[in-house]
């Protein structure tokens, strides 16, 4: 059994564990603020633009779309971009993008698919690294930035199409984690290559595709406003992953913490009620012992 001065010794240090959870809940509950509405923000844009490229994509076919929006024909090559935290102390974050990842990786082998493997954030390169290390090409650590913008997210964009161009995959998915709530976000795989052009049902207030019987008329042709846009949407979706998960690992973390700290609370409370057990056994055997002697005299 441990002696009283180490049970005081281990309350202290609990006690001290308790005092930085709970810090690190309240600075994890400011940051949250900010980036979810930073996420929030980013929505509008990604989706008007989506919205853009889906109403340019209606009037071009065939050979003429461009490679970034037609594809190569084939998807047999795949590139898997997996968007994680460069931080732990989040509770399952990373694990759940790693998981939905993984996954898809899994089964694009089973198919017999040539797979290559981008991951952003440092915890997304170990679990990652110890299944599929001789198919990871590239990593990205961006901890020490400390806002992300769209000279954050160029960068990537750029070697994605690079890759892309250079003949070595046919499609490309983004694996990151969705904001919904405090409580709960959700681990999604966006395909960025072939673009997915989504239906116009015009409820999103976005002009249609034609008005009135006649059709819009692009000056310069919708190929070259797509061959502009479509890396610039790129960059955007990228940028827009990095800041759903910045939400949704301050989100993790401030509920993590939350449960480290009352965690901490039951058990300084469960050693107390131990030491002060431990030291009345003590006090005890200690009177019985006077007691004994004082009788034998």
């Amino acid at each position: 059994m441990a002696s009283l001065k180490e049970m005081r010794n281990r309350i202290s240090s609990v006690k001290a564990t308790q005092k930085i959870t709970k810090a690190m809940q309240m600075v994890a509950a400011a940051k949250l603020r900010r980036s979810q509405d930073a996420a929030q923000n980013a929505r509008p844009y990604a989706e008007r633009m989506a919205s853009v490229i889906a109403n340019l994509a209606a009037g071009v076919s065939g050979d003429g779309a461009p490679k970034l929006l037609g594809g190569t024909g084939s998807d047999q090559r795949h590139l898997v971009v997996v968007a994680a935290a460069d931080r732990g102390l989040a509770g399952g974050f990373t694990s759940t993008i790693v998981r939905a990842a993984r996954a898809h990786i899994g089964k694009l082998i089973a198919d017999g698919k040539d797979v290559k493997i981008i991951t952003i954030g440092k915890k997304a390169l170990p679990p990652l690294r110890r299944l599929y290390a001789d198919k990871i090409i590239e990593s990205y650590d961006l901890s020490a930035e400390r806002t992300l913008t769209l000279s954050v997210a160029q960068p990537i964009a750029e070697r994605i199409i690079e890759i892309y161009e250079a003949g070595q995959t046919d499609v490309v998915t983004l694996f990151y984690s969705r904001f919904k709530s405090v409580v709960s976000q959700t681990p999604v795989g966006q395909q960025l290559i072939p673009a997915q052009v989504a239906a116009q049902d015009n409820k999103g207030g976005g002009a249609p595709a034609d008005l009135g019987g006649a059709a819009y008329e692009y000056e310069p042709s919708e190929e070259a406003i797509l061959e502009t846009l479509l890396p610039r949407n790129i960059t955007v979706q990228v940028l827009s992953a990095l800041l759903e998960n910045m939400a949704g690992f301050y989100a993790s973390q401030m509920t993590a913490m939350d449960n480290a700290t009352r965690n901490a609370g039951d058990m300084i409370q469960g050693l107390t009620i131990q030491y002060n057990r431990t030291r009345q056994a003590q006090i005890t055997k200690e009177l019985i012992e006077i007691i004994s002697g004082a009788e034998a005299l």
